[in-house]
């Protein structure tokens, strides 16, 4: 190769660079940097797991967040269809052996189902995502209130289900991160090796156009979400397998995060842009900054004004970007 072939080289593998997500990993190192100053233990390979086997419950979570938000779409029911997950798959354990051998994919299908009203409400009705997510999350509620009549949930999560959120079966490594990479893996073929995939970044770019060209735009809205759905629900799963037991609102603390990891990573939350290798960047960044923020004590009202301010400006860069092309 030329020299004069080599400076076109750096500028074209330049170009080719993901920025966000190099931000995001760079301020990963950062934290990590600012939480030694703390306490060594912030570079302890047993801290790092910790944080990973933490972060594995936001990143289920936040990776039918991210199909959702490529379509240019939201999914404000996250709260309570988490919750749904968590509830359902503890109740069912108290059906004898068969429920417990049903547990975890009985919650997860309640999470579907909820994802297929969410979509149905979208893609048919041509409802605002956010309209309908955020009364499909208030009628979960409502459903999760009577079932327990307004208790706290009594019913405890089965062996499996512990197993799968705090065990560590393979050389040593959480399954929880395992179920992560399990879940990460599937979700980059989708995206990037179907024709699904295709077309959710395509409907993301410009629903009109998709449609022109031959996707059925109403059916992958519909799957989407309800994939989405799956997978809070999963998420809520796990939650219930690592404490033990399901709790009502255990699923409130997530929305913003798995909102704010996916915007972070370098997704637009106007949809078609963004890799899950970003995703993956923002929900590490999320977590660590949630370590830091209780070694420094910080309120939970001022984690929720952080992670607000970071999805508000993020909206307003994408934007911006979005109208200069």
């Amino acid at each position: 190769m030329t020299v004069s072939g080599q400076p076109k080289l750096a500028v074209g593998l330049f170009k080719r660079v993901d920025r966000p997500v190099v931000v995001a990993f760079g301020c990963i190192v950062a934290l990590l940097l600012v939480g030694s100053l703390y306490s060594r233990s912030f570079l302890s390979p047993e801290y790092l797991l910790q944080q990973l086997k933490v972060a594995s419950f936001l990143g289920v979570i936040a990776t039918g967040t991210m199909i959702v938000i490529l379509l240019g779409q939201i999914d404000l029911s996250v709260p309570w269809v988490v919750a749904v997950g968590g509830m359902m798959s503890t109740a069912a354990t108290g059906w004898g052996p068969a429920g417990e051998a049903l547990a975890i994919p009985f919650g997860i299908a309640c999470g579907v189902g909820l994802g297929l009203v969410n979509g149905f409400g979208v893609a048919y009705l041509r409802n605002p995502s956010m309209i309908i997510t955020l009364a499909v999350n208030a009628v979960a509620q409502g459903l999760m209130v009577v079932h327990t009549g307004g208790f706290s949930p009594q019913d405890s999560s089965s062996p499996a289900m512990r197993t799968l959120a705090t065990g560590d079966l393979v050389l040593g490594l959480p399954n929880a991160l395992i179920v992560w990479a399990i879940v990460g893996a599937g979700a980059i073929f989708l995206l990037n090796r179907t024709t699904f995939g295709r077309a959710v970044y395509g409907i993301g770019n410009r629903e009109r156009a998709a449609y022109l060209s031959g996707i059925d735009t109403q059916r992958i809205v519909l799957i989407a979400f309800a994939i989405a759905g799956g997978l809070s629900a999963f998420g809520g799963v796990l939650l219930a397998g690592y404490a033990s037991k399901a709790a009502q609102g255990m699923g409130d603390s997530y929305l913003l995060p798995a909102i704010a990891s996916v915007v972070l990573g370098g997704a637009s939350i106007l949809g078609g842009r963004g890799s899950y290798s970003g995703t993956i960047a923002g929900v590490i960044l999320i977590t660590l900054l949630q370590s830091i923020l209780s070694v420094v004590q910080m309120p939970e009202a001022g984690r929720q004004i952080i992670y607000g301010v970071v999805i508000i400006a993020m909206l307003l860069l994408y934007g911006r970007e979005s109208r200069a092309r």
